[in-house]
């Protein structure tokens, strides 16, 4: 009996703590902090990417939850780039291009209503996929009153204190 109960106790508190990790990384969240290539961030599996989108190029930045590079050796991915009423859809190979870089080029706009969705593969890994809006606004920092005083608060401005 008291196996079940120790059992039931570890299970509560991983849940728990996957689901405040979670929380911790919301698309809200992504856009309202700086990224640190200029980009928009979004979390995928383990990975935070990070999508610097241009006409004609995606640059696709793979990171740990610590915005550290991870390497993109021998990964590959696609971009599928939506815009428009009519849906138009553009695909693009993704291959690596440095470090941490995942990059392709094709014929394609990136207006305020597109919408990338990326697939990505790194070796001995299973395959993630994020949605990206390239040109939508930065969200302004929901604790931005907060942040000049953390310490105060006991909170942490980056929701990383799980790391």
């Amino acid at each position: 009996m008291n196996t079940l109960r120790v059992a039931t106790f570890l299970i509560g508190t991983a849940l728990m703590g996957a689901s405040l990790f979670a929380a911790a990384h919301t698309e809200e969240y992504f856009d309202s902090v700086e990224s640190p290539h200029g980009g928009q961030m979004r979390m995928s599996g383990p990975y935070h990417l990070e999508l610097v989108a241009k006409d004609k190029e995606i640059v696709l930045y793979v990171m740990d939850h610590a915005n550290s590079k991870l390497s993109a050796e021998g990964g590959s991915g696609k971009a599928t780039i939506q815009t428009g009423k009519d849906k138009t859809r553009t695909s693009v190979k993704l291959e690596q291009a440095g470090d941490n870089i995942l990059k392709g080029t094709g014929e394609f706009s990136i207006k305020p209503e597109t919408v990338v969705t990326v697939f990505v593969e790194l070796p001995g890994q299973e395959a993630y996929s994020a949605s990206f809006t390239p040109l939508k606004p930065k969200a302004k920092l929901a604790m931005k009153t907060k942040a000049a005083k953390p310490e105060a608060d006991g909170g942490d401005p980056h929701h990383h204190t799980h790391h």
